[in-house]
């Protein structure tokens, strides 16, 4: 095989990779189609200098990661202007995929561990994603309020609870109160029963593949 031909089939097989992002959200600009499809590359060369996603999960980076983090969109399309905060965002997720799919929502990536957080910043620059930032902060540290908090199963939720409680601005103006939308798997019963508004949505509901068997997208009013 050709070296033009091997490059060909290495980029079929990527648009392949990423077709499931185009199934269950069509309709996206080509801008936004062309950035979900770089994200294979820009995620497998950045992994390989510092190792920010299971390195046998690579090549499920989209049904593992990028549409996990997507599902937050099933429940809540960001409007103009709103701000999130992702607490914990590890490699960018679910910021990095949220923040291409509303270019007009602001978003604030933070981590404690540097160099994950210098792989968001290299990761947003390439794909020109002027509506986030990224840094090495630790959420109790923040000063400032957004209108919702976003994570993938950092902590324990009370213990999560207890680092963004007060970050929630007091006006809403999207279809749902501001608030907490954390990612977990399995079951919640015993994290969730000091919170009776907290709201659990089945990923399975949305998403076909296996993996979102056991998936659940929890939403926490943090105001009235």
């Amino acid at each position: 095989m050709t070296e033009d031909n091997q490059k060909l089939t290495q980029n079929t097989i990527f648009m392949l990779r990423s077709q499931i992002i185009h199934t269950y959200f069509p309709g996206l600009s080509s801008l936004q189609y062309e950035q979900f499809e770089r994200l294979y590359d820009l995620y497998s060369e950045w992994n390989s200098k510092i190792n920010v996603i299971s390195r046998k999960d690579i090549d499920l980076l989209y049904e593992h990661h990028v549409l996990h983090s997507l599902s937050i969109a099933k429940v809540i399309q960001f409007r103009k202007g709103t701000k999130i905060l992702d607490v914990g965002t590890g490699g960018g997720f679910p910021g990095v995929p949220l923040a291409i799919l509303f270019p007009d929502a602001e978003f604030f990536l933070v981590d404690s561990i540097g160099k994950k957080i210098r792989v968001v910043n290299e990761i947003a620059s390439a794909l020109k994603l002027s509506n986030l930032k990224a840094e090495q902060k630790r959420a109790e540290e923040l000063k400032e309020q957004f209108d919702f908090i976003v994570c993938r199963a950092v902590a324990a939720f009370p213990e999560f609870y207890n680092w963004v409680k007060y970050k929630a601005s007091p006006k809403s103006f999207n279809k749902i109160t501001n608030g907490i939308l954390c990612l977990k798997g399995g079951d919640l019963a015993e994290e969730l029963a000091l919170f009776k508004r907290a709201k659990i949505y089945e990923l399975k509901d949305f998403f076909s593949e296996e993996y979102f068997a056991t998936k659940k997208l929890v939403y926490l009013p943090l105001k009235a």
